[in-house]
């Protein structure tokens, strides 16, 4: 067998071997380094327009975890066993809409874009924000509360943190690390939760999905999908 197909062979088998844990073995934890790892496949991931609109925050905090334990049912099973748990947050429109000075910082310092070019950047992002995605647009009435008619601005930011958090649970599986993807919460408390701890920078930030990794305590039952021609289509 040639590398490539070493390569392929252990990405399939990191997919079967991933799955939606639900019970972590409490006296197994994940190595510093191995985290890191896990991480920083995270802050490679690709996002729309290089915007990088998250925040991982890592928390291993016993009071904190008990808080969002009772606040999140979907995180009920997950915690305190798991080894380590993400809050995946998404910028909101304080810093996503494209005239906003994160995104002129972002740019300039860290994307190391000439002024010039900067211009015509950020002039293509309106364009797409305003008319092709319409993302600005005020015209849906089936928007939480809490982000008003900016919800879609932050949908669209929050589709960018699950691009990540798919890299990292595929990532924990390579290296033998279960993970659990968790939506089973109520935006409203989880967000005044999280802002009540000073953690989304008085709105700058919100909720977007979370995550819990550490080590399965029993074996899953094998994986199930459609199949393969049920879901990809070929047109030629």
């Amino acid at each position: 067998m040639d590398e490539k197909s070493k390569l392929k062979d252990l990405v399939l088998q990191a997919f079967h071997f991933r799955h939606a844990t639900k019970e972590f073995d409490p006296n197994k934890k994940i190595s510093d380094e191995d985290f890191r790892f896990i991480l920083e496949t995270g802050r490679l991931s690709p996002s729309s327009f290089g915007t990088e609109p998250w925040r991982f925050v890592v928390v291993q905090n016993a009071e904190l975890r008990e808080k969002i334990k009772n606040t999140a049912w979907g995180a009920y099973g997950k915690l305190p066993e798991a080894s380590h748990f993400v809050l995946f947050l998404a910028r909101t429109k304080v810093d996503t809409k494209y005239d906003s000075d994160y995104l002129r910082n972002h740019f300039k310092t860290f994307k190391q874009m000439p002024d010039e070019h900067m211009e015509k950047y950020l002039s293509r992002l309106e364009e797409f924000q305003k008319s092709d995605f319409k993302l600005l647009s005020d015209e849906s009435t089936d928007k939480l509360d809490l982000l008003g008619k900016d919800r879609a601005l932050f949908d669209w930011a929050s589709k960018q943190t699950y691009i990540a958090l798919g890299n990292m649970m595929t990532a924990a599986a390579l290296i033998g690390i279960d993970s659990c993807p968790i939506e089973g919460f109520n935006i409203e408390k989880m967000n005044q939760l999280l802002e009540e701890e000073g953690l989304l920078e008085g709105g700058r930030f919100a909720l977007s999905v979370m995550a819990a990794f550490g080590y399965r305590v029993k074996d899953p039952n094998p994986k199930t999908r459609r199949p393969f021609d049920d879901v990809v289509k070929w047109i030629e």
